[in-house]
């Protein structure tokens, strides 16, 4: 029995995840934000680079960016914090 090699179109595959771990820590951090209480997470975008985390987006309160914080803390595998929240305008979207 002869193998060849996999191909698409008669090109190689394309590996979807390149960093599987990064995935899986940036999914780990995104899902414990969601379903923490004292943060609304949904305007908040995680990325891992290097073994830090960097948190950019958008919250309401200042209480809410330490929150986030502590929460990104309580995981091992988390490095440095690059924290890149900023507060909302309250009067945004108002009117």
């Amino acid at each position: 029995m002869q193998f060849k090699p996999q191909t698409f179109h008669g090109e190689p595959p394309v590996v979807e995840i390149e960093n599987p771990t990064q995935e899986l820590v940036e999914r780990r951090v995104a899902d414990l934000l969601a379903v923490s209480d004292g943060i609304d997470a949904s305007d908040i975008e995680v990325t891992e680079t290097g073994g830090d985390i960097v948190l950019s987006g958008s919250v309401s309160r200042e209480g809410e960016i330490e929150r986030a914080v502590e929460i990104v803390r309580s995981i091992p595998e988390v490095g440095n914090i690059i924290l890149r929240l900023r507060l909302r305008d309250p009067l945004a979207g108002a009117g």
